[in-house]
């Protein structure tokens, strides 16, 4: 007879992964709706710029929508419970998060020089405006990266 503490391949997921609301209650899956809020700031901040640098903005808005995109997929398979029939789902969760850090990082500092540059190289009439929005999107950006980077650390030492 197998003993209760060894997991059949078939088997669901550990009771301790969350799913429905209580994921908004557990550490790390409630940074998943701020990774959501501020990643969708760095896009529509990007987005409200004359975007001056394409290869550079480029890369961030590719980053911030896809990494929104599939964030809110994983929401919802949590708020369905999807999961429970993976078992190596908390992998899985931590694999892409901080493959998503990663990324985020290359995308704030892409971001962090596009604002460098709109500084002299904006249009004039509109140098305040956009250097303010890159600013903010910058911020973001890295805010979203320490919350993706968070967010896997956590999951994988939990």
């Amino acid at each position: 007879m197998a003993s209760k503490t060894s997991m059949p391949s078939g088997c669901p997921a550990p009771e301790d992964i969350p799913s429905g609301l209580d994921i908004f209650r557990t550490l790390p899956y409630a940074l998943i709706l701020p990774e959501l809020i501020f990643g969708c700031w760095v896009w529509i901040l990007v987005a409200a710029t004359h975007v001056q640098f394409p290869l550079l903005q480029g890369w961030v808005m590719y980053v911030s929508v896809s990494s929104f995109v599939i964030s809110l997929l994983l929401l919802m398979s949590y708020l369905f419970g999807f999961h429970k029939n993976i078992p190596s789902w908390r992998i899985l969760d931590s694999l892409y998060h901080g493959a998503t850090g990663i990324f985020y990082l290359s995308a704030a500092v892409l971001q962090a020089n596009a604002t460098i540059r709109s500084e002299t190289q904006a249009p004039a009439e509109n140098i305040p405006l956009y250097y303010q929005l890159n600013t903010a999107a910058t911020f973001f950006a890295f805010i979203t990266t320490l919350l993706y980077i968070l967010h896997a650390f956590s999951n994988y030492y939990h």
